[in-house]
């Protein structure tokens, strides 16, 4: 019994402390420390030949490095239980997002209502990778949309999966994947080949999150077209994982996702996902929301249970 309660308090009280703080700026943050080792590990070694060797190389050892000092804290911190519950929870909080996100969709909706179309394009320009300058407000709030629907996947939903896994150590060592791929995942001359192994560990490691997303958003929405888009559109995107959450909230809010975007300076046609082309309304940021909290929660069950069905096993 106590070894199933050092399972579930920790994601429980985690979940709580992001659904209540979020990711306040100025706090400390694992995957800042995440970011300043791939930074400092690409500048060394992003030169000369073996570019992929090299990001391959580094990208393990920093995965491996991850887990290993978690799964190396978490044995020290099982002799003091209550230190344990702390720290685990802490882990936990630390590895969802879904707070930030929601908050962040919900301030480009805003800024655009309240501010006009130059604020709206500068409040994007924080959450999206995209060239924000010469978007119209339709398309600025499809950009958020696809965002807090890919993201539910990267943010919330595949943290939870590893979490379920193998507890913090693994929801860890995805964070520090997705970071790797957020950082050196570009087609560009200076990461094409050094960034190409962590781009596609990303894709692995998001596979069957990406999937476990679509469905779970169409679960708590019950939303039959939602389910029928995830088949349709679902492996149309470049990515062969977003596609999927972008194609059941496409479907749930019954709206057309995707078309061309300048990123880095490049034109890049996107597939369309979904068949209704109208226009996005302010006020539709509150569906969206209301899916992200209710697959969250949704995600937050499935992985107790998962969790304690290992353990038990």
């Amino acid at each position: 019994m106590a070894d199933a309660v050092l399972l579930i308090l920790p994601l429980v009280a985690g979940y709580l402390m992001d659904l209540w703080l979020g990711d306040p700026d100025n706090w400390p943050h694992p995957v800042r420390v995440f970011g300043n080792a791939i930074a400092k590990g690409e500048k060394w070694l992003n030169r000369g030949h073996f570019r992929f060797w090299k990001g391959a190389t580094l990208s393990v050892i920093l995965v491996v490095s991850v887990f290993t000092f978690f799964q190396w804290l978490d044995g020290v911190l099982l002799q003091v239980p209550a230190l344990y519950l702390i720290v685990s929870s802490i882990g936990v909080y630390y590895g969802l997002a879904n707070h930030s996100l929601i908050a962040e969709g919900r301030a480009v909706f805003s800024v655009l209502e309240n501010e006009g179309l130059e604020a709206g394009r500068r409040q994007l320009s924080r959450i999206v990778g995209r060239d924000t300058s010469k978007l119209n407000a339709q398309q600025i709030r499809i950009a958020v949309l696809e965002t807090m629907s890919e993201n539910l996947s990267d943010g919330v939903v595949a943290p939870l999966f590893y979490y379920a896994l193998a507890g913090v150590p693994g929801m860890m060592a995805y964070k520090m994947i997705n970071t790797m791929d957020s950082m050196l995942g570009y087609r560009s001359e200076r990461y094409e080949w050094f960034g190409k192994f962590a781009a596609r560990l990303d894709d692995v490691a998001n596979f069957i999150p990406a999937r476990l997303t679509a469905l779970l958003m169409v679960l708590v929405t019950g939303s039959g077209r939602g389910l029928r888009f995830i088949f349709q559109f679902g492996d149309k995107h470049k990515s062969p994982n977003a596609g999927y959450p972008e194609a059941a909230l496409a479907g749930i809010l019954d709206c057309r996702f995707g078309g061309a975007n300048m990123y880095h300076g490049k034109l890049v046609e996107k597939p369309f996902i979904g068949e209704n082309d109208r226009v996005i309304e302010p006020n539709e940021i509150a569906r969206a929301v209301n899916v992200n909290q209710r697959t969250c929660m949704l995600m937050v069950f499935i992985s107790l249970v998962t969790s304690l069905c290992i353990y038990l096993v």
